[in-house]
């Protein structure tokens, strides 16, 4: 009998062909960029509601802050449009993004445009990006939510300017919430121009490519002004069809 001496069966050349091209084919690599949401953390509370001994399943009963963990915005969240977070399309929540490196940043920095680098220039309208700060690191410090780094004003009207889709951050926010007026102008910035922030992302040190496929999939909350995500990153594959 011809063929493979190891299993019995024959191959036939388009059925090699076949084969090779199976195995040359690149697996997608999916990075979980998501806190988990646990009792005790702003905004997160849980209480038994059925267990299974008595009930024949498990279940609990979830109070959720609305940007709570790992959270997306809305325009409504500051007053910024009228579009609430069940009106924005899936679409507008995921793509390619850029991952910007700025480890070891110093608390309280303003980042500017320039720290952007030469992604500045290969940015394409529609990408989004991904600050890496390794803010995520302090999430059980006071320093997570009242010494991060956040965006310039500059650099926020750069987003707007450039259609960036979505702009993910480590800390809990893009601007630093015990500066009202800050805050606001920031928010109100980016989700006037069309820019979705995501805060709260983690495990960015996990990211190998500069250049990846980015998801925060929010829950569909009627009007809501802004949801949790799951959010994630795809390296390899063929993610760059989306």
């Amino acid at each position: 009998m011809n063929g493979n001496p190891g299993n019995g069966f024959s191959t036939s050349g388009a059925e090699s062909g076949r084969v090779e091209q199976q195995e040359s084919i690149s697996f997608p690599r999916i990075i979980d960029l998501t806190l988990t949401l646990c009792p005790g953390m702003r905004g997160v509370a849980c209480e038994p509601k059925f267990n299974f001994s008595e009930h024949g399943w498990n279940a609990q009963t979830l109070h959720l802050y609305s940007h709570c963990g790992t959270h997306i915005d809305a325009p409504t969240h500051s007053e910024a449009g009228d579009r609430t977070i069940d009106e924005v399309p899936l679409a507008q929540c995921m793509g390619p993004a850029w991952l910007v490196k700025l480890d070891g940043i110093a608390p309280r920095t303003l980042i500017t445009v320039a720290d952007l680098g030469s992604i500045a220039t290969r940015f394409a309208p529609g990408d989004s990006l991904i600050l890496r700060t390794g803010w995520s690191a302090f999430i059980d410090e006071a320093k997570w939510r009242d010494e991060l780094p956040r965006v310039s004003l500059e650099l926020a009207r750069w987003c707007v300017e450039h259609r960036v889709k979505l702009l993910g951050v480590e800390p809990p926010s893009v601007a630093d919430v015990n500066d009202l007026p800050e805050l606001i102008r920031i928010h109100q910035t980016l989700l006037g121009g069309g820019v979705l922030p995501v805060e709260g992302l983690t495990n960015l040190e996990a990211i190998r490519q500069e250049k990846v496929f980015f998801a925060a999939l929010p829950l569909k909350p009627l009007r809501g002004d802004g949801s949790p995500v799951r959010a994630f990153a795809i390296e390899g594959g063929q993610w760059s069809a989306f």
